[in-house]
């Protein structure tokens, strides 16, 4: 039982090393991000996710374009569809 909780901490702290990396390698950036490495692999070769090749061979992600990459193409909550909706209104309200 020890030996489990060791290996838990240890797996703990290695993955805390991880988040504090600008750079990532294939493996990294699909722990980092979620996304399996088979699907990783396919996003990189149709171009739809920003990496690296510097010496044409291995695969780097920068930490801050995945973190763009993740959070682009936000949607927006009802509440904040309702205010701008109703702001619009107010704003360019016919006076008759």
């Amino acid at each position: 039982m020890e030996i489990l909780k060791i290996l838990e901490q240890l797996d703990r702290i290695e993955r805390l090393v991880r988040t504090h990396k600008n750079v990532l390698n294939f493996e990294e950036a699909s722990e980092y991000t979620g996304i399996s490495q088979s699907y990783l692999y396919k996003l990189t070769a149709k171009g739809e996710i920003p990496f690296s090749k510097p010496r044409g061979k291995m695969i780097f992600f920068s930490k801050e374009k995945l973190d763009e990459w993740l959070l682009s193409n936000q949607r927006k909550s009802r509440d904040q569809v309702k205010t701008e909706a109703l702001n619009y209104a107010f704003r360019n309200k016919k006076k008759f």
